[in-house]
């Protein structure tokens, strides 16, 4: 039995969730969307993923077709069709039907569309062990082309990063701005730790604000750990003692490698199993 997908205004098969080969999302990249966990059947900051989702439409000067109120209601019905207790949630809105040409505005409705389905991006072992990235040649694109803000459907440029991590045998690329500076890992935030002080990249680097790096964020503080968003460089990852990623999907993870050298001990450090644990308790409802 297939999935229950919401497409535009209810739920359907998933064999007849399809959209129009002239829709821009597809023809362009032209759309937003967010991921958002599950975690005991409950949407995970369901709130502070709308809000993202609404401003990145209206940076692009795309109208999300349904209020906050209904599409919340619409994820929950769609989340609960497919019995989903721990999982992942996909929501995307694109330009709509269009021409071949490239103008948005003959566009004359957004489309929108919700799955939820299971979803594990690392295997359990790398949690405990670490996980080994490169520093990928691809350059994060530059903030005045594409505010990293917006978590559009233009993701090639991360896919290029991607792509020179499956050809070097690891999970994850650091992507860097045209300054030399840290960006992101193709699909995740970056942190560091050096002297007991989280580092953090600031957004301007060219990383999205992400709803998890958020949270941790504010939990380290909790904690006591000061936290400094700052501009790192290549150097600063070779040299740092833990280096972890974190994302909605990746939750907290620990980076043991980059380049081929080795970060710490080899091993995902205190600070970081800290506040893998952490975030479990938080996202869980434990705390």
């Amino acid at each position: 039995m297939g999935l229950k997908i919401w497409l535009g205004d209810k739920l359907v098969d998933e064999a007849d969730a399809k959209i129009s080969v002239f829709d821009h999302g597809l023809l362009y990249g032209d759309g937003v969307f967010e991921g958002i966990r599950v975690y005991n059947g409950n949407v995970f900051e369901l709130e502070a993923h709308l809000r993202r989702l609404y401003e990145s439409g209206k940076a692009i000067r795309l109208e999300i077709p349904m209020d906050e109120t209904r599409l919340a209601d619409a994820l929950e019905q769609t989340v609960q069709a497919n019995a989903l207790v721990d999982g992942y949630v996909r929501l995307v809105v694109t330009r709509g039907i269009g021409t071949l040409g490239l103008n948005p505005f003959v566009c004359e409705n957004g489309q929108l569309f919700i799955i939820a389905d299971n979803i594990q991006l690392y295997p359990e072992e790398l949690y405990e062990k670490g996980m080994k990235v490169i520093s990928a040649t691809t350059v994060r694109n530059h903030p005045l082309a594409l505010p990293p803000q917006i978590k559009s459907l233009n993701y090639l440029n991360n896919i290029l990063a991607k792509i020179e991590a499956i050809d070097n045998d690891v999970p994850e690329a650091i992507m860097y701005n045209r300054e030399g500076y840290v960006a992101e890992a193709s699909g995740d935030n970056v942190f560091t730790v050096k002297d007991g002080a989280i580092y953090v990249p600031p957004v301007e680097a060219g990383s999205l604000g992400g709803i998890t790096r958020g949270i941790v964020i504010r939990l380290a503080r909790q904690e006591g750990i000061e936290v400094i968003e700052t501009n790192l460089t290549r150097f600063d990852l070779y040299v740092c003692d833990e280096f972890f990623l974190t994302g909605t999907a990746a939750e907290v993870i620990g980076i043991v490698e980059i380049d081929g050298r080795v970060i710490g001990d080899g091993k995902p450090g205190a600070v970081t199993k800290l506040l893998r644990e952490k975030f479990f308790k938080y996202a869980h409802g434990k705390e």
